[in-house]
This record gives structure tokens, sequence and C-alpha cells, in this order.
């Protein structure tokens, strides 16, 4: 006859091995099956931060560190752990338990506690006011006694009001697949005896027992717009949250790392959506770009007015000084400066960026080159007056002509060079600006482009020591002081454009080129033509042959 042995005490899992034990039989569940059901009503509910209260004997120390094991592979973190022993009532070791469950953060906390421990636990929750959480009871404290306490006891209500005094779990076992639990009741209502749930895959069957859950976290939670940082020295649940970078977001809570947008995205100010960039080129909408076009065809339409008065009056002895056609020539290249920085404004194109830097470049030669031409033309002229001079031949030649076109060639081969072996392109800057894409005109050689400033900015050194040397000649009409001021001028402009063109990007960059085109051209217009159409209109008296020379 084979015999059976029925426990309703043993909760070792060891019993579980048919094998050894093919007769034991219990009536409670194993520590395994009831460890699985606290897991996964813990992660049901989303709770990660759990406080472990363990009475000090064999089995619930044994099942207190299974529960702690099967937790952390859960991501599930322990804010404490407080062994009880029958010694603590008579012994200061109560009063610590109490600042323990007063001081965390924990909202709920499981009691992993044998029979004896039942009148200790009555004594403890009458005794102290212990915190609104919910508490979670293993299926050893099921029994008569402990069924005393569900009642509505004063001593049990938390801090004088029950109301808000949330569930206990009693009993908890694992049941084909989920959690069955056998009678849910709270310390101020009745014992709800005989309803049962069945938790398996569907969550909404935990409504009706659960309709108000509080979360039982470390910290508060991270909203989007912000990542989870570990906290040196704190357990894995406990985090600081972190705000995304630029250009990063996240659209999750708890998010354990930031989305980069793409390059033609952005963040937005929350950090929680990627938007569009803004598309960055100077254009003729923006206020910089009109004031910028409206400047460059002003100076334009003044230029035309300086060379229609030359034309008018190419006969007067104030034209005709220092070579009328060099003038003209002067006056038609800085128009075209000034048109040139057309091109640099509106959304750049292949054509745009091919053309902008070589036309500026090309016209700017010609301009400084008829400075240039100009400035020997004043020192031709004196010193051919002198006796026995060889530079009579000179005057009245084409020779400033020929020299202006020689350094225009220069120019011209430069530029030619470069367009053949790494011209310029659009390009897309998706990086120097994290809230703009930039269209940009790559120049491809930085080498050559600014091979073609130093070219220009040889040629006006050149022309501003010639013409310093020329200064003081005698002639009423010498241009050699105003050519002096204007190189100086321009010089100075070109020589702060290098530093402040490096230093600048997207659309400010083209607007310092721009800038500095306008004033240096303004510059020569001022200072070499301004003082003639003076003397024009508001001093005709010298404009006369007579006063041509000044006697020394």
């Amino acid at each position: 006859m084979r015999h059976f042995t029925i426990s309703y005490g043993t909760r070792d899992p060891i019993f579980n091995n048919r094998a050894l034990f093919p007769s034991f039989y219990r009536t409670i569940p194993d520590e395994l099956s009831e460890m699985n059901a606290f897991v996964k009503l813990i992660k049901h509910f989303g709770w990660k931060w759990v406080g472990l209260i363990v009475s000090d004997d064999k089995t619930q120390l044994r099942a207190g560190q299974n529960l702690e094991g099967e937790m952390k592979k859960n991501g599930i973190c322990l804010d404490f752990f407080v062994k009880l022993n029958n010694d603590l009532m008579a012994s200061t070791n109560a009063v610590q338990i109490k600042k323990t469950l007063l001081k965390s953060t924990a909202n709920v906390i499981v009691v992993l506690a044998s029979l004896l421990y039942i009148d200790f636990i009555m004594f403890f929750f009458g005794v102290f006011n212990m915190p609104e959480k919910i508490w979670i009871l293993n299926a050893m404290m099921q029994s008569k006694d402990f069924e005393s306490i569900t009642g509505d006891k004063p001593h049990l209500k938390a801090n004088g009001d029950s109301s808000n005094f949330y569930e206990i779990l009693k009993c908890l076992f694992l049941k084909e697949g989920g959690v069955q639990v056998v009678k849910v009741g709270s310390f101020d209502t009745t014992k709800p005896a005989g309803n049962q749930l069945h938790i398996g895959e569907s969550d909404d069957l935990w409504g009706p027992y659960f309709t108000k859950h509080p979360p039982s976290q470390c910290n508060e939670p991270c909203g989007p717009g912000y990542r989870k940082s570990k906290i040196e020295g704190k357990p894995s649940c406990c985090y600081q949250c972190v705000p995304c970078s630029e250009g990063e977001i996240t659209n999750t809570t708890d998010a354990q790392n930031c989305i980069k947008c793409s390059k033609y995205e952005k963040s937005n100010k929350e950090r929680n959506v990627c938007i569009p960039k803004n598309i960055n080129f100077l254009s003729y909408e923006d206020i910089l770009g009109s004031a910028l076009s409206s400047i460059a065809v002003i100076y334009f339409i003044i230029c035309a007015v300086i060379l229609g008065i030359f034309i008018k009056y190419r006969e007067t002895p104030i034209v005709r000084a220092n070579n009328r056609y060099l003038s003209c020539l002067l006056l038609i290249s800085l128009m075209l400066c000034f048109l040139c920085t057309l091109l640099f404004i509106g959304r750049p194109t292949q054509i745009c960026c091919l053309l902008r830097q070589v036309t500026f470049g090309i016209v700017f030669t010609i301009s400084v080159s008829s400075v240039l031409a100009k400035t020997l033309t004043v020192i031709i002229a004196f010193n051919a007056t002198k006796p026995g001079s060889k530079l009579k031949k000179y005057v009245g030649t084409q020779l400033a002509i020929v020299l202006v076109i020689i350094c225009s060639l220069g120019e011209i081969v430069i530029s030619a060079v470069w367009l053949a072996s790494n011209p310029p392109f659009p390009e897309v800057d998706t990086f120097s600006d994290p809230n703009y894409i930039i269209i940009i005109c790559n120049e491809g050689s930085g080498f050559f482009f600014f091979c073609i400033i130093g070219y220009i900015g040889t040629l006006a050194l050149l022309s501003f020591i010639a013409a310093f040397l020329a200064k003081d000649f005698p002639d009423r009409f010498n241009e050699a002081k105003n050519i002096t001021f204007s190189m100086l001028g321009f010089c100075s402009v070109w020589g702060a454009f290098v530093p402040a063109y490096l230093s600048s990007k997207g659309s400010r960059m083209v607007a310092v080129e721009i800038f500095a085109i306008l004033s240096s051209s303004s510059g020569i217009l001022g200072c070499i033509f301004i003082p003639k159409c003076y003397i024009v209109f508001v001093r005709p008296e010298l404009n006369t042959k007579d006063t041509i020379v000044r006697k020394q």
C-alpha cells in the first residue's frame, strides 16, 4: 500500500523533485512559485522600487534571497532589506525599522514572514503609525489569527484615516501559467471572501481590484526629452534625468538613450520631436540681403551718373587731366564691381558659384590696375617735364592701357586655372549650425580664392606706395593724394576682411565679402571722382587750362 505525505507548511523547492519525493504533496505554494508570482505582480504594475521585510528564519531568509535575485533579473531594485526576529520588540531595532519604513520612498513593501511573527507584526502596526503603502504578504501570513487584523480595528488605520490605505494581497500562487488571488482585502473594509481573479495574458482583469495604485520608483520617471543617467553609488533603478542634447530627442518615458535627428532635422525646444531645419542663405527677401542689394544698385546708378558727367565734360581740363580714358575705364569697372555683388545674393546655383568669385576678381583687378596706371601717369607726366627726361616719349601713349591689360591677364590666368582644376560648386552644409541647413558655394580651392585676393591686394599696395610718393607733386589736379587715401582705405578693408571672412559662416560669410566689395569700391569712387565733380559743378573757375599746373 502506497503512503502519501501531505505538508501544510513546508515550502522548500527541493520537494518538487518527484524522483526523490514521489509521495510528497503540500497545501501551500512552494517558494519559487510564490516568488514568480510576486515578480509578475510587481512587473505588471511597473513597480521598480520595493522594500522587503523578511522574518529571521531559514525558510523566509532563503525565500527573501531568491526574491531579491529574481527582482534584480527583472530590473527591480530593493530600497531596503529588513530582517525581523522575536527579540525586536524589546530592543531598539524596532525603532530603527520604523525609521527605515518612514524614510523609505518605496510605495510597495513585500513581507515574507512565518506564522510566529504575526503577533509582532500586529503589535508593530498597532504601536507605530505606518505610512500608506501597498503591502504584499506571503502565503504563510494567511491564518485565522492574521485574518483578525483585516477588520475595522481603529489601531490598524493609517494615521487615523483608512480610506486611502491601499489593498493587501494576502495570498498569491502560480496556477496554470497565471497568478490567482485567493483573497483581496484592505485594512478598513470587510473581507470579500470568495472573490477569485485569474491573471493570465489579459491585463484588464486587474481593473476591478486595483482601480488605484501609486507608482513605486526610486525617482520620478524621465519624461520625453530626457534620458536616464546612472547615479554613482546608487542602485540601477535610481537615476537622474538628463535633458537631451541639441539635435537629439526622446519621445518615450524613461528612455535609456536619446535619438539623434537626421542631418536635415533639428530637435524642438522640448527635445521630444525632430522638426525640419530652416534653410539658410543670403536671400533678397532677408533684410540684410535686400539692404545690400539696394546699396549696390544705388552705387551703380551713382557711377553711371558720374560716367555721364565725365562724358559730357570730357573736353574740360579737370576731366582730361590724368587720362580721361582711364577715368572712364575705372568708372565702368566700378559699376561692374557693384553689380557683381548681386551674384552673391540669392540661392546659390552652379552658375552663380562658378562666376561670382572670378567675376569679382577680374573686374576688381581692372579697377585697381586702372588706379595704378593713373598713379604712374602722374609720375611720368611730372618727371617728363624735367630737362633731358627720357619719359617724354611715354607721355600721351597707350602705356597706361597696356599696363591695365597686362595686370588683368594675370588675374584671368589664375581664375582659368582655378576653374579648370578645382572649380566652386554649391554645397549643403548641415553641420556648421545645428538649427539651419546652410546652402553655400564651396570655393573648391581656398588656395586659389586667396590667390585672387592676394593678387588684388598686391596691386593695391603698389598703387598706394606710388601714390604716396607722388602726393606732393605740384599739379593742381594731381590725383595722387586722392589715390593715396582710396588705396589706404582699400587695403584696410581687405586686411580686415580675411579674419572676418574666416570666422563667419553661412549667409554672414557672404555678407562680409559683399560689404568688403561695396566699401572698398565706394572708397575709390568717393576719393577719386567726387572731388572732380565738386570742381565741375561748385568751382567751375578752377576748371580752366590756366590752372592745370601750379607753379613750383
